[in-house]
């Protein structure tokens, strides 16, 4: 068993057939835990897929993947043209996201090497749509904690300055940086938290840890670095523009929508104009002076 823990969310693999060998890849085997009770159990197989029933489609991703429905089961087909109109590989999740099945095309693969069952991007594909069950949220973001232990999120699409921001961070040896592109967000105990996730952008930085969210800024380039009050309204409307929706799902949807209404709330959400050098992390590390 292999067994992965991503923004307080433990993931259990196992494999039903004996010859078959699995490993976990790259950063995510930051997030190998020893045990844990599983929130999702995943079996895996060898499977011959030229025949697989598909369902109805409910979205495709215009890449590798796309999503259908059949019989109370979300099937995740993943395709690729190195490979073939066959799916290399089919998830057969529950409705719930507790639960299901990876099946890899056996013609495709080497069986005598192992293969890592939640390859990107199908391990955040099912932490998206588990945590869209009332459990929370993936957003498009760089999160670090700072040498105080507040955290702060940085939030953009692609060219915001992100990763700029990270590679910033990285060298202050009190700082930790949960991830300079992905960041889950959860509501417990009364707080907000931010968890780190393997989902790195270009500086390739991720991290485990978690700390409760104290901050989120917007990211923009300015002349100067200056922080821009905003509104609970447009912050919760530029969060949702950054997050990885279940378009699928009303209910997920709607949780998702309620949940960004109450984090806005109770987070101070800012335009962050600034200038891309250290200047900018002396000016949000001074913040905390003034608070």
């Amino acid at each position: 068993m292999i067994t992965i823990r991503i923004g307080d969310t433990t993931i259990a693999l196992t494999t039903n057939t004996p010859d078959m060998k699995l490993q976990v890849k790259g950063p995510t085997k930051h997030f190998l835990i020893d045990k844990g009770d599983p929130d999702i159990s995943i079996t895996t197989a060898w499977k011959e897929l030229s025949k697989v029933t598909r369902g109805e489609k409910l979205f495709d991703s215009g890449s590798v993947w796309h999503l259908c429905r059949e019989n109370g089961f979300f099937n995740f087909i993943l395709t690729s043209s190195a490979f073939g109109s066959i799916p290399y590989k089919v998830a057969r999740i529950g409705k719930d996201f507790t639960w299901g099945e990876v099946l890899f095309h056996a013609p495709y693969f080497n069986t005598d090497r192992p293969v890592y069952p939640l390859e990107y991007p199908l391990d955040e594909l099912l932490l998206i749509n588990y945590l869209a069950q009332g459990r929370g949220v993936d957003i498009h973001s760089c999160g670090l904690i700072d040498s105080s232990g507040q955290g702060h999120l940085f939030v953009g699409q692609s060219g915001a300055g992100k990763t700029t921001m990270a590679r910033l961070w990285q060298d202050n040896p009190n700082v930790t940086i949960l991830s300079d592109d992905r960041i889950v967000l959860r509501q417990l105990n009364g707080k907000i938290w931010m968890y780190g996730t393997p989902w790195h952008g270009e500086a390739m930085l991720s991290s485990p840890a978690r700390s409760p969210l104290s901050r989120v800024y917007f990211l923009s380039r300015g002349p100067n670095n200056e922080l821009v009050p905003m509104k609970a309204s447009e912050g919760a409307a530029r969060l949702f523009a950054c997050i990885f929706p279940t378009f699928y799902n009303q209910k997920g949807l709607e949780f998702i929508l309620g949940f960004l209404g109450e984090l806005v709330k109770d987070i101070p959400c800012y335009e962050l104009r600034f200038i891309p050098d250290k200047g900018v992390v002396e000016y949000i590390e001074g913040l905390r002076y003034q608070d």
